[in-house]
């Protein structure tokens, strides 16, 4: 996929602050601190499109952001974050679950998780809605630079346990090394295609 153009194009918390459903929709999901920021970042060749942080759970609104005109990458609140007030906590289950029950422009989240981690119950939570709103997913295990490739399997097969997916369905992500990304990008092209929604040509 070829960048011509990433631009931010605002920030919502409801329906009714959604920008127009112009165009189709490829949303980032996962936990505070699982590299969301980073991995968009590294997609669309941009330093600093999404700002990331050092202090996890930052990230409290739905952000939009335009990519050569023609499809739109959402950023989702990242969750999990203990020392985030409790009232921030408790808003982002709705904000998330409105948002993949009512989008119609969404054609596939991309659910994000880091290699040393294991799932929690936030995570499985919203494994559930993405299956209950019969949303496609596009799992990514993300930091693998962080692990040894020798260490790989045994640091996966935990988050294969809980989310009860095949190995096969995740793809394998490092912000450093970039490794993964042309993988990702083929799984969004493909979420994107079948309605002809991708061309060569950029307005």
């Amino acid at each position: 996929m070829k960048i011509y153009s990433a631009e931010f194009i605002k920030s919502a918390t409801r329906p009714g602050n959604y920008p127009p459903k112009e165009l189709p929709e490829i949303a980032f999901a996962g936990r505070s601190n699982v590299g969301k920021s980073s991995l968009i970042n590294v997609l669309v060749n941009r330093k600093s499109l999404v700002r990331t942080s050092s202090t996890p759970g930052r990230t409290q609104l739905i952000n939009f952001f335009n990519i050569n005109n023609q499809f739109s990458l959402v950023d989702l609140p990242g969750y999990g974050y203990a020392k985030v007030p409790l009232a921030v906590r408790k808003a982002w289950g709705p904000m998330i679950r409105t948002y993949l029950e009512v989008r119609e422009s969404l054609h596939a989240v991309i659910f994000i998780f880091d290699i040393r981690r294991v799932p929690r119950e936030e995570d499985i939570r919203l494994l559930d809605w993405l299956e209950e709103f019969g949303v496609p997913t596009i799992p990514v295990i993300t930091k693998i630079d962080k692990v040894n490739r020798s260490q790989r399997e045994k640091q996966i097969k935990p988050i294969l346990e809980e989310t009860g997916l095949p190995y096969d369905a995740f793809s394998l992500f490092s912000a450093h090394t970039r490794e993964g990304s042309d993988e990702i990008w083929e799984r969004i092209e493909a979420a994107l295609e079948p309605e002809g929604l991708l061309s060569d040509e950029v307005e």
